[in-house]
């Protein structure tokens, strides 16, 4: 009932930026916390950073001070700036939603996921 669609991945090289997009559709009431989420090749999935409704951010240690995660709750979007990326950021980045449907029942949901890669 809930449908995200990231976007925004992409090759970069070190030390380059990327902003990624997760846009949030539905029978959606209300999106409670929003979250960005990586898995690396051959790595159990992670997490980056989540935000709350209103706008409280929680940041991994290896994204503090240089992503920055936002959300647009008119739209249903989350993003996530990422700045001086290094080789160890590359993996398919995932956005996760908590959101409350029509029916009243509130649920986690995962998008497909956006490939991030970053090499010279």
């Amino acid at each position: 009932q809930v449908q995200l669609v990231e976007s925004g991945g992409g090759l970069v090289q070190p030390g380059g930026s990327l902003r990624l997009s997760c846009a949030a559709s539905g029978n959606i009431v209300m999106i409670h916390v929003m979250g960005w989420y990586r898995q690396a090749p051959g790595k159990e999935r992670e997490l980056v950073a989540t935000i709350t409704s209103g706008g409280s951010a929680n940041y991994a240690d290896s994204a503090k001070g240089r992503f920055i995660i936002s959300r647009d709750n008119a739209k249903n979007t989350m993003y996530l700036q990422m700045n001086g990326l290094k080789p160890e950021d590359t993996a398919v980045y995932y956005c996760k939603v908590t959101a409350t449907v029509v029916s009243r029942s509130t649920y986690d949901s995962w998008g497909p996921g956006t490939q991030v890669t970053v090499s010279s």
